[in-house]
This record gives C-alpha cells, structure tokens and sequence, in this order.
C-alpha cells in the first residue's frame, strides 16, 4: 500500500476517569462494544488492523466489502467493527468471528453482518496525513468527506459538545454502549500516546450469589470468587467472577469456603461450558452451597454475563441468595 500510514500504526488510546471531564474544548461521543479497528484503503485493497496490529479481514470479510464497495478509494479510518442483534452491539458475536474456518465465519457473516462505525479520519481520498491536524480539524474534515464514504455498513458515530447529552449516554440501560468517550479537540493524533483522549463506563452494582471459588495459582488461598444470579426459571448461571479480595480476608474467606465446598454450585450456566471467555482454567474451580451473597460493582453486560471482572464491595449476610435474579443486569 502507498498511504502515508503504515499497516501497524498504533491508534490513539485512552486513559480511564471516573467522571466525564467537562469545559471548554472537549467533545464526547459513544464508547462502542466492539473491536478497535484501523481501516486502510488504496485503491482495490482494503485491510483491517487491531490495536495490536492485527490483520482482522479474514474474520470480518463483510467489512472488507462494505469498505470496498464505498465511492472513495483511499483513506485510512479510525473506528470500530460492530456486529448488532436485535439492534444493540453483541461483543459475543463479535469474538464468535474469531475463528480459523473460513466457511464458519462466512455462515456467521451471513448470519449477523458486522458493520464499521467510523469516529476519526486519518489519511484523506487524495493522500493527505491529518494526524497532525487537530481532532477539530479532523472531525470536520471527516464529516465533509463521509457522503462518499458512507454505505449500509460503514456508519459515522454520533458526537456531542454537550456534557449533558454525553452524561444521559451513561445513564441509558439496554443500548450495548459501553461509555462515553470524552476528545480535547485541540489534540493531534497521538499514535499509541494516552494523551487528550478519556473513557468514562457506568459503574452499577449488583447482588451476587458465590457458587464457587478458585484457588489461588501457587497456594490454596482463595484467589476469585464465581458469581451466579438466578434466571426466571429459578437456575443458578454463572454469570462472571471477582478477584478484587483483600489480603487480609483471604485466609479466613477461604476457611469459610472449603466448609461449604459442595457440588453442583451452578444449577445453570456453570464455568467450563462452552463459552468464548473460557480459558484453560475454567474447569479448574471448586464448587459451594449457594448461600454467601456479595455485592459487586461492574460496568458492562453482554451476552448475559460480566464483561470484565468486577470490583467485590462487601458482603450481604442480610441478602437472601434466591432475591439475587438476572433482573438486576437489566435495570
């Protein structure tokens, strides 16, 4: 390729805040539940690269198409790749792509058609490098260009100057957003630098039942609890895990659990099951009486689990475990 831009071009990234930064020069747009991706074209090639450098076009051919099948010709864009069920983004079937067979990521292509949304413009139609340019700059120019860039499935992400407008985003439930992403508009683009650029995620809290633990990996002192919240059928699913335990409970926690060790643990959804966050050590966990409630603090929902791990609050003595249900990652 002769863009101006290098295929392992680092994108910028973001320091995290608890709270949106507010005042002159900042503007805010989604924090998308997808896969960071840079987008080149020149001329009939197109090619998608991850945060690490990553080619990502195998995964996601329908991006490739959709990119190719837009009126411009050259560019290098900064977004993320999308893939929506029932209209809200599913980080699940996004790593479902993921896969060494290419005839099952064409069935999942077929299926669920990922999409690019489009925040930041870095290499223009005619080959010009806006990375010096400030975010202002650029999101103008982004916006001026994006008629002939636009298809069913290369979108523009929305933007707003309005603390307020962004701080809502947070608060809305049920989108598949994972935050606000706040932008000094006076910044050029920093490969790879975490300067100008903060992402904010909701903090909410909700009441788990510990169906299980893990050992820590070089001594038999608890290392993470197994979270479950019970479903409308009144099964116990797994539903993420916290590791987030002070040193000093750590030996009486443990003594506490291996007096409740007791299969099954999980009714339903049990680590080890088939599951895209399973890792080598998923079966490797001990089973408890569903009786020990805690009260975790997390950011984002998707496919019916935790994201990420979660930060363990407190214990809830005077928390029943069957009022620990699934509705809680709905409100």
């Amino acid at each position: 390729m002769s863009l101006p831009i290098a295929l392992d071009f680092a994108p910028m990234e973001a320091e995290s805040a608890e709270v949106l930064p507010v005042g002159e020069g900042w503007q805010y747009e989604p924090k998308w539940d997808g896969f960071r991706c840079l987008a080149h074209r020149d001329g009939d090639t197109v090619e998608l690269r991850s945060k690490s450098g990553q080619p990502l076009g195998r995964y996601f051919p329908d991006v490739v198409a959709a990119l190719s099948a837009v009126q411009a010709s050259r560019f290098v864009l900064d977004g993320e790749i999308l893939i929506h069920v029932d209209g809200i983004p599913s980080f699940e079937e996004l790593q479902l792509r993921l896969h060494p067979a290419a005839s099952r990521v064409r069935k999942l292509a077929a299926a669920h058609p990922a999409a690019f949304m489009a925040f930041d413009l870095l290499v223009t139609a005619d080959g010009l490098d806006l990375t010096a340019r400030t975010l202002r700059q650029r999101r103008g120019l982004l916006e001026e260009a994006f008629p002939a860039l636009e298809g069913p499935s290369v979108l523009l992400s929305p933007v707003t100057f309005d603390p307020a407008e962004a701080a809502a985003w947070l608060d809305e439930r049920g989108t598949g957003r994972d935050g606000v992403m706040a932008k000094r508009t006076d910044q050029t683009y920093r490969s790879g630098k975490r300067d100008g650029m903060v992402k904010v995620k909701p903090r909410r809290t909700a009441d788990c039942v510990v169906g299980g633990f893990r050992y820590l990996k070089a001594q038999r002192q608890v290392g993470s609890l197994l979270l479950g919240l019970y479903d409308e059928a009144g099964l116990l699913d797994h539903i993420g895990f916290t590791s987030t335990i002070q040193r000093s409970q750590r030996a009486s926690l443990t003594a506490e659990l291996e007096k409740m060790v007791e299969p099954p643990g999980f009714t339903g959804k049990a680590p080890g099951g088939p599951s895209r966050w399973s890792t080598d050590r998923s079966a490797d966990w001990q089973p408890v009486r569903p009786e020990l409630v805690v009260e975790v603090a997390f950011d984002h929902v998707s496919g019916g689990r935790f994201r990420h791990g979660v930060t363990l609050l407190r214990f809830r003595p005077d928390k029943p475990p069957r009022q620990c249900d699934i509705a809680q990652m709905r409100r």
